[in-house]
């Protein structure tokens, strides 16, 4: 008998959105997860740290949930993990190096000992009552990176992961394109890839040309070469330290992400640097400032991170000298130009060398453009395309791109996270939505900062805040003192003072109707005094401060 069952995929983050990326896949009594990432808040998102994924769909279907495999180890798509694992505890398989720094994230939450964790070499796989995943080697500004072929009942979904085509890799690891063609000659049904770089024509440069580059530039330093970079960049890391030893310089790490991701890629042997070259921060000035590289963070201009620290002298060991050559080996993500470009300034102002993309090629993606996406969709040759990885426009362009290639434009599904695509052995379409969206982690609060949280943050960094105190006697119904009123964000009270008189007036005023009416519910007097002085402090300033009125009742 035919079975009716069908594979659901299931986004529950990174479609629509750049980072949050996990997928469910499910079939029958199963669904295995593909990542789990998180991803940072915007400029609307006040006092929020991390943004991971609502899960709601997994923790309802937890008796299903087999597992998590991950593709690497990039934030966007481990960094939500220590969260979910509290809630939803199963097992997690990935490569060497992204196990490495999964372990040492559980660590720090101090649920290490909780979870379980299995290592995955490419080309091994993993296997369930309905699935078999296999780990395909792939190239990405991470070691270890892979795509997976998940066989399912119905066919093989590939998803590439994050990926680009690479020839010369650092680590000599190429991706396996052969096993690719290998599966596009038998039966994909489904393809999800990385459309990050799908508005780019042409091909992703080579990493080891970003190497030569650094070297150059490193021949032309005279002082201290500081270079800022995203940590998780191993291989762009080992670029930075083959220019420092060329030129015989030592190498420090500054930054608690920097200094802890360099130390897991060092021990497990994907970080190659002889321990007589790696020197302290403690002690740079030991040492020649020519005979000095400082790898550090802060390549997006972040406030609290190491570089901008160092540029505005507020790092305790660091401090900018004239001569300093300073690289900054990154491309701003969208939203931190501002910051980056302000970092610059005050970096040159303090006397240093500035190179960056705009001025040198010292940066390259690690995700493919069109002309290696056109080579993935060739070699697979799907039924079914759904692009991930992606704010709309790239999914959008990503499925023009497959169209561009002969595939049936209604057999290209550009979802959106939540949307579930249903899939047989000839058959796919939309189906329902689960629940899907962010959940925000400030401090240490998960899920507790919501949408009206935020509305009142935006409020207040907008027109501040206006408290009024009444203390009201409770037999005879007097004012006893006040109404006081107490402004943050809203105006300066010593220069405002027939402002706030005024509207300690209209207050008083508001109270004597309500006495005079007899209206002794605290929730009604509040509500009065909120209304009529709103009215009037927007008529005089144009500005709706939050007000909070407080009675206290003696």
């Amino acid at each position: 008998m035919k079975s009716k069952n069908k594979v659901k995929v299931i986004p529950l983050g990174g479609l629509g959105e750049i980072g949050k990326n996990i997928t469910a896949i499910e079939y029958d009594n199963e669904i295995i997860v593909i990542d789990c990432g998180l991803a940072f808040p915007d400029a609307e998102m006040y006092g929020v740290d991390l943004v991971i994924p609502d899960i709601t769909y997994l923790v309802n279907n937890r008796e299903k949930v087999k597992g998590f495999v991950l593709t690497h180890g990039h934030e966007d798509h481990i960094g939500a993990l220590p969260y979910v694992l509290k809630q939803l505890n199963v097992p997690v398989y990935g490569t060497r190096l992204t196990i490495g720094l999964v372990k040492s994230k559980l660590e720090e939450h101090k649920i290490l000992s909780d979870c379980t964790l299995y290592e995955i070499k490419p080309g091994e796989e993993v296997k369930t009552e309905n699935f078999r995943v296999e780990f395909i080697r792939t190239c990405h500004s991470i070691a270890d990176s892979c795509a997976l072929a998940i066989h399912t009942p119905e066919g093989v979904i590939v998803h590439t992961g994050d990926f680009k085509i690479e020839y010369m890799p650092i680590d000599g690891e190429g991706i396996d394109l052969q096993y690719f063609a290998k599966l596009g000659k038998k039966r994909v049904l489904l393809l999800m890839a990385d459309s990050t770089n799908a508005e780019r024509p042409g091909y992703t440069i080579s990493e080891r040309i970003i190497g030569e580059n650094l070297t150059r530039i490193f021949g032309n330093a005279k002082g201290r070469v500081i270079i800022a970079t995203f940590a998780s960049n191993i291989n762009r890391i080992q670029q930075i330290v083959n220019s420092s030893l060329f030129y015989g310089r030592k190498v420090a790490f500054s930054g608690r992400s920097m200094e802890k991701i360099s130390i897991i890629a060092a021990e497990l042997g994907y970080l190659k640097l002889p321990k007589d070259q790696l020197i302290s921060v403690d002690d740079i000035d030991k040492y020649p400032s020519n005979k000095v590289t400082i790898i550090t963070t802060g390549s997006q201009g972040e406030p609290m991170a190491a570089l901008s620290r160092i540029a505005y002298s507020t790092h305790r060991k660091i401090t900018v000298e004239k001569g300093d050559f300073v690289i900054i080996s990154a491309s701003p993500i969208p939203g931190n130009e501002k910051l980056i470009s302000k970092l610059i300034d005050e970096l040159f102002k303090k006397g240093a060398e500035v190179i960056y993309n705009t001025l040198e090629e010292v940066h390259v993606s690690g995700h493919a453009c069109q002309e290696e996406l056109k080579l993935m969709h060739t070699l697979i040759k799907p039924k079914f395309f759904m692009p991930v990885h992606g704010e709309y426009r790239h999914l959008k362009k990503h499925g023009m791109l497959a169209e561009s290639l002969g595939m049936d434009q209604k057999n290209i599904f550009i979802q959106e996270t939540g949307d579930v695509l249903e899939l047989t052995r000839n058959s796919a379409k939309k189906s329902t939505r689960v629940t899907c969206g962010a959940v925000m982690i400030d401090g240490l609060g998960i899920g507790d900062v919501g949408n009206i949280v935020l509305r009142d943050r935006r409020h207040l960094s907008q027109d501040g805040i206006l408290t009024v105190v009444v203390t009201i006697d409770k037999a005879s119904f007097n004012i006893l003192s006040g109404p006081d009123i107490i402004t943050r964000g809203f105006i300066y009270m010593k220069e405002s003072g027939d402002l706030i008189n005024d509207a300690r007036e209209v207050v008083k005023v508001e109270l004597n109707k309500c006495m005079e009416n007899k209206v002794k519910d605290w929730f009604t007097i509040k509500s009065s005094i909120k209304y009529s002085l709103g009215g009037f402090l927007y008529s005089k300033t144009g500005r709706r401060p939050i007000i909070l009125p407080i009675i206290m009742e003696i």
